[in-house]
C-alpha cells in the first residue's frame, strides 16, 4: 500500500509541469483513485500546501561552453584593434606634445636671444658713451695745455724780442740813383734809439 501510494503520488499528471505542482496537487489528485486516502490526502495536501509553498526547486546553472574559433578570433582582433586605436592616440599625444615642446623651447631661445642682444647693445652704448666721454676730457685737457703752452710761448717770442731789440741793433734803408749822384737814406736802430744818416754821393763826371 505505500509503494502504490508513493508511486500514485509521485506519477507525472497531465497539466503538471513541475515537482512542486507535484507536491502540491499530489493528494488531491488521488481522491478519485483511492476513496481510503482522500481524507488523508486532504490533510497531507493541507500539510504540503503549508511546507512547499516556501520550498521551491530550481533548476541547475546552465554549464558555460567554451566560445567557438571564430568568435575567440573575433575577440583577439577586437583586443588588437582597441590596442593599435591605443597606441595611435598615445602616438598622437607624445607627438603634439613633441611639437609643443619644440616650439615652446625655439620660442624661448629666441627671447633668450633677443634679451641677450639687447643686453649686448646696451652695453654697447655704455662702453661708447664712457669711451666718448674720455676722448671729450683728454681733447679738453690737452686743447688747454696746448692752449696754456701756446700762450708762454707767445710771451716768451715777445720778451725775446723785445730783449734782441735792446741787446742788439739793425738798420734798414734806402737809395736812389740818378745820372749824377747817389742818394742814401740809413736807419739805424740800437735799442731804443734811433740814428738816421742821409747822403748824397755826386760821381766824377769827364765832359
Amino acid at each position: 500500500m505505500k509503494t502504490g501510494y508513493l508511486s500514485g503520488l509521485l506519477a507525472p499528471a497531465k497539466g503538471l509541469t513541475s515537482a512542486s505542482e507535484l507536491l502540491r496537487k499530489g493528494p488531491f489528485l488521488m481522491k478519485d483513485k483511492n476513496p481510503f486516502l482522500a481524507q488523508a490526502g486532504a490533510e497531507v495536501g493541507e500539510e504540503c500546501s503549508l511546507t512547499v509553498s516556501s520550498f521551491s526547486l530550481q533548476p541547475p546553472p546552465p554549464v558555460k561552453k567554451p566560445p567557438p574559433d571564430k568568435e575567440l578570433q573575433a575577440i583577439k582582433i577586437q583586443a588588437w584593434w582597441r590596442g593599435v586605436l591605443v597606441r595611435r592616440t598615445l602616438l598622437h599625444a607624445a607627438l603634439r606634445a613633441c611639437i609643443i615642446q619644440w616650439w615652446w623651447k625655439q620660442k624661448l631661445a629666441e627671447l633668450l636671444e633677443k634679451r641677450r642682444r639687447a643686453a649686448l647693445e646696451q652695453y654697447a652704448q655704455q662702453i661708447w658713451a664712457v669711451v666718448k666721454l674720455q676722448s671729450l676730457v683728454r681733447m679738453w685737457r690737452i686743447r688747454l695745455r696746448y692752449c696754456r703752452l701756446l700762450n708762454a710761448v707767445r710771451i716768451i717770442q715777445v720778451y725775446w724780442r723785445w730783449h734782441n731789440c735792446h741787446t742788439r741793433g739793425f738798420f734798414q734803408g734806402s737809395y736812389e740813383l740818378t745820372a749824377s749822384q747817389l742818394e742814401l737814406e740809413l736807419e739805424i736802430f740800437l735799442g731804443s734809439q734811433i740814428c738816421r744818416i742821409t747822403d748824397c754821393i755826386p760821381f766824377p763826371i769827364k765832359n
